[in-house]
């Protein structure tokens, strides 16, 4: 986990991300990238003949404002002991964040900016997802991992492993619902060739899914929750609802890494 991407915009949350993000660098003797994006479509109007313009005076206002805070990142960063580099997109925010995080190992994100559960589903990179005003301290000391046996569960255990690795207390929860997939003992058996020890608790799904294990998660005190991205559609998960979702929108919920 050595090059690290952070969404950096003046939106609330943004000093926990740099802040996680200069830690998570920092530990894994790593690179930053700091985005700083100004999205040219939301300076695009629609007039009365189905034509469009851009509403250039406020897009300048926009990229001004955007490159003052760049400027305040970049001095931040020079005080730091972290290698770094800024990038200034003007794409929108999924499509400048997914190609920017081709090759990075993280991306950090806050959950109120509602990108977290796009970007998991537009890239390959895992996505670690923070509350507005808590940092994610490292090293991580207390994780659970939402295990259901399908493949975005898999693929977020396989990206979590470096934060794993110095945990003092590291659950796999199972909410039993979904037939098939892989057992429960795969994924115990896979953290315990990195050296990682880890219990395995199975509920009963009393209420939703979600519900059940929010409480699990909440009872074991995890500062990082681990999970795979709709494991069902996203379409579904929209209408119906899904553990996705909930955990993006709940606020009393840890820290999250979400993998599609």
């Amino acid at each position: 986990m050595r090059s690290i991407l952070v969404n950096a915009d003046r939106k609330p949350g943004s000093d926990a991300r740099i802040d996680t993000a200069l830690d998570i660098t920092r530990r894994f003797s790593g690179h930053l990238s700091v985005l700083v994006d100004t999205p040219v479509t939301r300076y695009i109007a629609m007039d009365p003949m189905g034509g469009s313009y851009v509403i250039s005076d406020a897009l300048e206002e926009a990229r001004k404002e955007d490159d003052e805070a760049a400027a305040k990142f970049e001095a931040r960063m020079a005080r730091d002991d972290v290698p770094f580099d800024i990038l200034r997109s003007e794409d929108d925010p999924v499509n400048a964040l997914a190609n920017a995080a081709r090759l990075a190992d993280l991306v950090v994100l806050s959950r109120s900016g509602g990108l977290a559960g796009e970007l998991a589903l537009a890239s390959r990179t895992p996505v670690l997802a923070l509350p507005d005003s808590k940092t994610l301290e490292m090293p991580v000391r207390r994780a659970c991992i939402a295990w259901d046996g399908g493949e975005q569960a898999a693929s977020a255990l396989r990206a979590a492993v470096p934060l794993l690795d110095s945990c003092q207390m590291v659950k796999v929860i199972s909410v039993i619902e979904k037939p098939g997939g892989f057992p429960a003992t795969d994924a115990l058996r896979y953290l315990s060739r990195h050296g990682i020890h880890a219990e395995y608790e199975e509920h009963e799904r009393r209420g939703s899914t979600e519900e059940t294990l929010a409480i699990a998660v909440a009872q074991s005190h995890a500062e990082l929750l681990v999970m795979g991205a709709y494991g069902k559609s996203r379409m579904r998960e929209f209408l119906f609802g899904g553990v996705t979702a909930y955990f993006l929108d709940e606020a009393n919920a840890p820290a999250l890494l979400l993998a599609h």
